[in-house]
């Protein structure tokens, strides 16, 4: 998905279930590309990207309660990834009107398999299977019913709008990523679970703390490295502060969302198919 850093820079992010990165026992993965040449032609162009460091701590930020990851790719891709303005807002179902019934498309690789060499994902569709569908932080997620398969983990899930009509331009919104595939008593059932888009935006913002936080150390080992006055070293402690009060702010932020949705679970025991039915990946 590209967007804009906070510092204005234009970026590219990755957007996927946690659990698929967390299960990957590599330092890098491969990020399947395309790139089109100058007459027109698609080619598979696969790039290599870090996912962690050489002491096994992940590059990617995780949403503390709900399978939801993100991770920043090199500057160089800016291009052809989806804008981030087709992320919805808050309680975007209820504001786009959707409902049981309403037909959902899905992108992903269900067994590893592209839809041709040239390494495109291969289009599902499911209808949405359960209700209610919103607010999201007492609904985190929503049923569609498809099949899903392994390589299916982190597909985005959305909707095509307006519903098509002759001469309507088609607006696409991204309602959530594909997480699961549902059993019950050992059985595949033909349903998938899906995290609200909402998520997505929480972790991106998460990842977007953490990334000021870790230019703000860097700032203080430069700023302890070339302290060579009583100013600089007192600019060097007000430095030292200001990280280690954003480092809290995330802790604290991290510490409401998973309160937050361990009490609306509480309160709402129904809203999660966990309670009532079992999930494979």
């Amino acid at each position: 998905m590209t967007g804009t850093a906070p510092d204005g820079a234009p970026r590219t992010i990755l957007i996927t279930a946690n659990h698929v990165l967390a299960t990957m026992p590599h330092q890098q993965a491969t990020v399947g590309l395309r790139m089109r040449d100058e007459f027109g032609s698609w080619r598979y162009s696969p790039l290599s990207v870090q996912i962690r460091a050489a002491d096994g701590r992940p590059h990617w930020t995780n949403h503390p309660t709900q399978d939801v990851a993100v991770l920043e790719l090199p500057a160089t891709i800016i291009h052809g990834a989806v804008p981030s303005t087709e992320l919805p807002g808050e309680r975007a179902l209820e504001t786009l009107g959707v409902q049981p019934g309403d037909e959902m498309m899905v992108l992903g690789y269900p067994r590893g398999l592209s839809a041709n060499p040239q390494g495109f994902p291969i289009l599902s569709a499911g209808r949405v299977a359960s209700y209610p569908l919103s607010p999201a932080d007492k609904y985190p997620t929503y049923l569609v019913n498809m099949n899903v398969h392994a390589g299916n983990s982190g597909s985005p899930v959305y909707l095509v709008l307006p519903r098509p009509a002759e001469g309507a331009s088609a607006r696409v919104v991204v309602t959530g990523l594909l997480t699961q595939q549902i059993k019950y008593n050992g059985d595949r059932l033909a349903i998938g679970n899906v995290t609200q888009a909402d998520f997505i935006s929480e972790t991106i913002s998460l990842m977007d703390s953490t990334s000021v936080v870790g230019k703000s150390s860097e700032r203080v080992d430069a700023l302890k490295e070339h302290a060579v006055s009583v100013v600089h070293q007192q600019f060097t402690w007000r430095a030292w502060w200001s990280t280690v009060l954003d480092e809290l702010r995330i802790f604290a932020l991290r510490i409401w969302i998973s309160l937050r949705d361990r009490f609306n679970n509480w309160i709402t025991p129904d809203a999660t198919p966990s309670t009532y039915l079992n999930h494979e990946r």
